[in-house]
């Protein structure tokens, strides 16, 4: 590990915030390789809209674990983009779905936006009392995602503004209810 940070943090902030930042890269790249999983196995009569709407929300999310790596890398770590750093950052369940029907996929996406967006937003909170500029990083990218999640959840919403899943805990029910 380097022996400095950014101007303005001491070692130890520096050291957290890169702590913090690493378990939001791992969570990109396995959103990203979620979402490519979703545009590769999604099937059905609204195919073509939503297989066109992931790969733009690919593309993002592959930006966003950039932008991060490059600041873990400025405040002086290392950071880990290996699938074993996904495995070992991990908190959450590994995508259940195969192949299946747009509304299914959607639905289980929704669940794996909530999440993300969750964890975002926990992260927003810690590294704002250290960190302004890695706080606004994180805010830019977690409103894009929420935009993400607004477009997927467009797709799930019946006139009455309720979910074809409202209420689901796991991806599988999820999917299983919108279908």
């Amino acid at each position: 590990m380097a022996k400095f940070t950014v101007p303005g943090l001491s070692d130890s902030e520096g050291v957290r915030v890169a702590e913090v930042l690493q378990n939001r890269l791992s969570a990109y790249n396995d959103l990203h390789l979620t979402l490519k999983h979703v545009h590769w196995n999604v099937v059905g009569p609204n195919f073509i809209g939503v297989h066109e709407m992931i790969d733009p929300q690919v593309d993002a999310v592959r930006g966003f674990a950039d932008d991060v790596a490059e600041r873990i890398a400025a405040l002086g770590s290392s950071p880990k983009g290996t699938a074993g750093a996904i495995e070992k950052d991990r908190s959450w369940d590994d995508y259940s779905v195969g192949r299946d029907t747009a509304q299914a996929h959607l639905a289980a996406l929704d669940l794996v936006y909530d999440g993300v967006i969750g964890d975002c937003r926990k992260a927003i909170s810690e590294v704002g009392e250290i960190d302004p500029i890695t706080e606004d990083l994180l805010i830019g990218q977690t409103r894009d995602l929420e935009k993400f999640q607004w477009f997927v959840r467009a797709h799930l919403e019946n006139s009455a503004g309720t979910l074809a899943h409202e209420g689901a805990r796991t991806e599988r029910q999820a999917a299983d209810e919108a279908r």
